[in-house]
């Protein structure tokens, strides 16, 4: 029956993207239809990216309401642009060029991640709960520190500014698309060779460690992925917010099953579907007057409230 779904899903998305390549193009093979496949293609990324990152991330935390947005790789992301408009302007901004500001964004969310697990985890006796504090400490100090920087700046740089800080797959160039999809295959290679060392680590530390699984080595591992996979995806479309959230317990209900080789792919394919529909209706529904960012923002925080709400119930 999983596996069903998992074909069911996989055909819902193939007929999405037959939709979405070919619905009011004209059959335009010059321009139309190979922007609609670098945008597919974004959005195939993205949504393993985010799909991948998310449900680990809650494996590693034991807590199913939580995204690796916590950690403030994101909040780090918005500074960075913030204060690029804010020091050079949208000339800068221009001239580092999409491929630049990918790449920088980058390697500052990485830094930032290294800096966490490498000189700020250990103090903390490598325990992953306070390093979601720290995470939500630093992500609740860099977004007031963007907030700040956004009052200084001309209200044209704001516009270009929110305009970075939205989920777009309009952004991406073939350049960026291929490293970026360089690092997303290294990654799922390398956690698929451990993954059923999760299929254990969701049971908890103590249960782990008694089963011979070295808890600390795998978290810092996965964590390092979860960390590649988050800057990946949000250079190349923007934040994603609650996405994760949904997607999860989406992926959950659907399978009905911890088990990674079942909820990962579901979850990659969930995705996909969700990214492709909201940019139909961003193009042929809503004609660009609201943002794919809007639309699943909307729908997975409603979600987000609702299974916030029904968890303290039942606790």
């Amino acid at each position: 029956m999983r596996i069903t779904k998992l074909w069911m899903i996989y055909l819902i998305v193939i007929c999405l993207a037959i939709s979405f390549l070919f619905l009011n193009s004209g059959l335009d093979f010059d321009y139309v239809i190979p922007n609609r496949l670098l945008r597919l293609a974004t959005i195939v990324i993205a949504a393993i990216c985010v799909a991948f990152s998310s449900i680990v991330f809650q494996t590693l935390v034991g807590n199913r309401i939580l995204t690796p947005s916590i950690m403030g790789y994101e909040a780090i992301y918005l500074l960075w642009q913030v204060l690029l408009l804010f020091f050079w302007g949208t000339h800068g901004l221009s001239q580092l060029g999409i491929n630049g500001n990918f790449f920088i964004s980058i390697v500052l969310m990485l830094l930032y991640s290294w800096v966490i697990h490498k000189w700020l985890l250990p103090y903390g006796r490598n325990d992953v709960f306070l390093l979601l504090l720290l995470g939500l400490v630093l992500t609740m100090v860099v977004g007031t520190i963007t907030q700040f920087i956004q009052l200084k700046i001309n209200p044209g740089e704001f516009s270009v500014f929110q305009g970075l800080s939205y989920a777009s797959f309009n952004r991406s160039q073939p350049e960026t698309l291929l490293y970026a999809s360089l690092a997303v295959v290294i990654v799922l290679f390398l956690g698929r060779k451990a993954l059923p060392v999760l299929d254990v680590l969701i049971l908890g530390c103590e249960q782990a460690i008694s089963l011979g699984i070295h808890h600390h080595r795998y978290v810092s591992f996965y964590l390092a992925l979860i960390a590649i996979l988050v800057a990946v995806s949000t250079s190349l479309i923007g934040p994603t917010v609650f996405m994760g959230v949904f997607i999860a317990n989406i992926t959950y209900a659907l399978t009905r099953s911890y088990k990674h080789k079942l909820t990962l792919p579901m979850g990659c394919a969930i995705t996909i579907a969700i990214f492709i529909a909201a940019q139909i209706l961003v193009e042929h529904v809503f004609n660009y007057k609201t943002t794919v960012s809007i639309l699943v923002n909307l729908v997975c925080g409603i979600y987000f409230l609702a299974l916030t709400v029904r968890t303290r119930g039942v606790a």
